[in-house]
C-alpha cells in the first residue's frame, strides 16, 4: 500500500477502550436527552455534537494510524498527543459533561455509588484545590514537558502500561486546563476574562519552547526512533523536525485562537459598558 494511503487506513481498534468510549457516549446522550427537554437553552444540540466529537477524537487517537505508527514515527506520536491534549479535552468540556453523565447513569448506580463519592470530604478538598488557575496550568504543562523529557519519553515507549499512563496524564490534565476557559454548566465564571489570556499565552510559550527544541536541537532526542524500522524511508532526524514543526504551528493555534476570542469579547464588553455609562 502506498505511503499516504497507509497513514490513513492502517487502524488497530482496541476492543476494551472502544467499548468504554461507546458506553460513555450512550450514557451522556441519554442524560443529555433527558436534560434537553427541560433545559434546551442550557444544553443545545451543539453541545451533544461537541461531546461526541471529543469522544470520537479519543477513539481516533487510540485506534487510528496515529497510534499504529506512534512507535516508529515521532510525527505521528506528536499528532496523537495533540489530539489527546488539544482536541478531545476542549470538545468534551464544551459538552458540559458532568450533569448529563450523572443523569444518564442508571438511577440505582448514581444513588448508591456516585452519590456518596460526590459527597465525600476528599472530593470536596480536591475540588477546592483544583478550582484556581495555578494547579491546572502547572498540571497540564508539567505533564506536557515532563513526559517529553527524553528519559521519560523512552521509558513510556518501553512499557505499554506506562505509555497508557502517559496518555491518561495528558488527557486528565488537559480537561482540568480547559475547564476554567470553557466554564461548562453548571460551573460559574470565577476569574476575570483578562486573567485567562496570560494563562493561555504562557502555555503557548511552553509549547513553543519544546517545539523549537525538537526542531533546532540538531540531534536525535529519542534514540528509539533510530533503532526502529523506519517506514516510508523517512529518516529519524527529519521526522523529529517535522514533529516539532507540527507541535509549534498547531499547538500555538489552539492557544492563540481562544486568546483572540477572549480579547475581542473583552473589548466588546468594555465598549458596551462605556456606552451605557453615557
Amino acid at each position: 500500500m502506498t505511503f499516504p494511503l497507509t497513514l490513513v487506513t492502517d487502524w488497530d481498534i482496541p476492543f476494551a477502550v472502544t467499548c468504554v468510549l461507546i458506553a460513555v457516549s450512550v450514557i451522556y446522550a441519554r442524560g443529555w436527552a433527558a436534560l434537553h427537554r427541560t433545559r434546551p437553552a442550557t444544553l443545545p444540540t451543539w453541545r451533544l455534537i461537541a461531546f461526541l466529537m471529543g469522544i470520537f477524537a479519543l477513539f481516533v487517537a487510540v485506534a487510528s494510524p496515529l497510534d499504529t505508527y506512534s512507535e516508529t514515527l515521532l510525527f505521528m506520536h506528536m499528532a496523537q498527543h495533540f489530539v489527546l491534549m488539544s482536541l478531545a479535552p476542549p470538545l468534551i468540556v464544551m459538552g458540559c459533561p458532568f450533569v448529563p453523565l450523572l443523569r444518564g447513569m442508571p438511577r440505582w448506580f448514581a444513588r448508591h455509588h456516585v452519590g456518596p463519592l460526590l459527597r465525600s470530604p476528599a472530593l470536596h478538598w480536591i475540588k477546592h484545590h483544583l478550582s484556581g488557575l495555578f494547579v491546572p496550568w502547572v498540571g497540564m504543562n508539567l505533564a506536557y514537558v515532563g513526559w517529553h523529557i527524553p528519559r521519560a519519553y523512552e521509558f513510556a515507549l518501553s512499557s505499554e502500561g506506562w505509555h497508557n499512563v502517559e496518555h491518561l496524564c495528558f488527557f486528565v490534565t488537559s480537561i482540568l486546563f480547559w475547564w476554567p476557559i470553557v466554564v461548562p454548566w453548571p460551573s460559574r465564571q470565577r476569574f476575570d476574562m483578562w486573567m485567562l489570556i496570560p494563562y493561555l499565552l504562557t502555555s503557548d510559550l511552553v509549547n513553543t519552547g519544546l517545539s523549537a527544541f525538537l526542531c533546532f536541537s540538531g540531534r536525535l532526542l529519542y534514540p528509539s526512533y533510530a533503532l526502529a524500522e523506519r517506514p516510508f524511508g523517512i529518516d529519524a532526524l527529519t521526522d523529529q523536525v517535522a514533529a516539532g514543526a507540527f507541535m509549534w504551528v498547531f499547538g500555538s493555534l489552539v492557544f492563540v485562537i481562544p486568546v483572540s476570542v477572549l480579547a475581542l469579547r473583552g473589548l466588546a464588553n468594555s465598549r458596551l459598558v462605556r456606552v451605557r455609562s453615557f
